[in-house]
């Protein structure tokens, strides 16, 4: 269990390192933003839904470790299917969390671009999902995905 945890950490780690934190610091960097010279009511309220959506995809991870025996990392997946914890709401809250993170973000920085860049990021995760994601599931789960996905909406609660 230690050595699927600490897989999950590293995987975790990189993804978030780099579609959470690089992506959106260089473009803010390209886009000339700065940190706010004053904590504000903008700021406070990004705090506050950036870390709700990183709590969401830690409870993710954790789910996945834990109930699934395996890692977000599409290379290293659950061994179980998951459907507990925030996965009995909706198929995929990780990419939902990670999202509303980076929304968390824009409105702290008051940045149209990164909220274009939370557009992107969902429009890349739902085409992500289509045409690897749910045709892998259903092969792995067979009709366990199936009537999982009749239940549980994909991206939204009760479909």
């Amino acid at each position: 269990m230690m050595f699927l945890a600490a897989r999950a950490v590293a995987y975790s780690s990189l993804f978030v390192s780099l579609v959470l934190i690089v992506l959106p610091a260089r473009l803010l960097t390209a886009a000339g933003i700065a940190r706010p010279p004053a904590i504000g009511p903008w700021q406070i309220a990004g705090l506050l839904v950036g870390l709700a959506g990183a709590a969401i995809a830690l409870w993710c991870i954790l789910t996945f470790v834990i109930v699934g025996r395996g890692t977000p990392a599409p290379f290293d997946p659950p061994r179980r299917l998951v459907v507990r914890g925030p996965y009995r709401v909706v198929r995929n809250p990780m990419y939902i969390g990670a999202g509303i993170a980076v929304a968390g973000a824009a409105l702290f920085y008051q940045s149209v671009v990164l909220l274009g860049y939370v557009g992107f990021f969902w429009l890349a995760m739902h085409i992500f999902v289509i045409a690897y994601e749910e045709p892998t599931l259903r092969r792995m789960f067979g009709p366990e995905y199936a009537v999982y996905c009749q239940n549980v909406g994909r991206w939204w609660p009760g479909q």
